[in-house]
């Protein structure tokens, strides 16, 4: 069986994600930061092993490829890890930033620089989670955008650079995840009354996205697929 590594996936979109590469034939490795109990109630529900830990600090990234490979034929990545770093840019402090940076671009890319060495020549794809954020100019996403953005930027020399299919899902206003906080605190309200996007988008929406880079030998790579009902076009 293909296992699949989700780091970061047991929150809102990534159980969602979870549980579709399960539906889909794969055999997920939950790896989670803090929750560790909502981690194993998911992993208790899909039969399926979790791995607690920074992904930014090696040993963790190693005990997920390894306990991946245990499982199976290691064969995907998906990197749902984020952090919303919501301090403005005027008021954000130097730690601020490079906490940002840590979470957002650097954990994320040396996951995958781990998981390419240890696929080598095989067959697999590697999926990253931005943002909309990081398409379009939103103002006052400086400290979680230009991560997110220098994400997208390293997928593409990524995907050029190696043999594994790298591609990112950009994600946009959702009702799971990082987006839900802001969700229920209005702060969208307009978008969807002014029809600039016609609902809120759902942790599904982007689950269906991650599965189709997930594909066996796909024939994409090097993407990104916003996933925000068109917002992003329209600012």
């Amino acid at each position: 069986m293909k296992t699949v590594i989700l780091a970061g996936g047991s929150g809102g979109l990534g159980s969602a994600v979870a549980r579709s590469v399960a539906h889909h034939g794969y055999k997920p490795i939950i790896g989670y930061l803090k929750n560790a109990g909502r981690a194993e109630v998911l992993a208790a529900d899909l039969h399926c092993p979790v791995v607690g830990g920074d992904i930014s600090d090696a040993p963790v990234r190693s005990d997920l490829i390894t306990v991946a490979q245990g499982q199976g034929e290691l064969y995907g990545l998906v990197v749902l890890a984020g952090d919303p770093a919501r301090v403005p840019i005027e008021q954000a402090s130097a730690d601020d930033l490079l906490a940002s940076m840590r979470v957002n671009f650097a954990g994320p890319v040396l996951m995958a620089r781990d998981f390419a060495a240890a696929l080598g020549d095989n067959d697999g794809s590697i999926v990253l989670l931005s943002t909309m954020q990081a398409i379009g100019v939103f103002p006052g996403s400086t400290t979680y955008a230009a991560p997110k953005a220098a994400l997208v930027h390293a997928a593409k020399i990524l995907a050029k650079q190696w043999k594994v299919r790298v591609n990112v899902v950009a994600p946009g206003v959702n009702d799971a995840g990082m987006a839900e906080q802001s969700v229920r605190s209005g702060k969208y309200n307009a978008y969807v009354e002014k029809q600039a996007i016609p609902r809120y988008g759902r942790s599904d929406d982007i689950a269906r996205a991650v599965v189709f880079f997930l594909e066996p030998d796909n024939y994409v790579t090097g993407q990104v697929l916003t996933v925000d009902g068109g917002l992003s076009l329209k600012m």
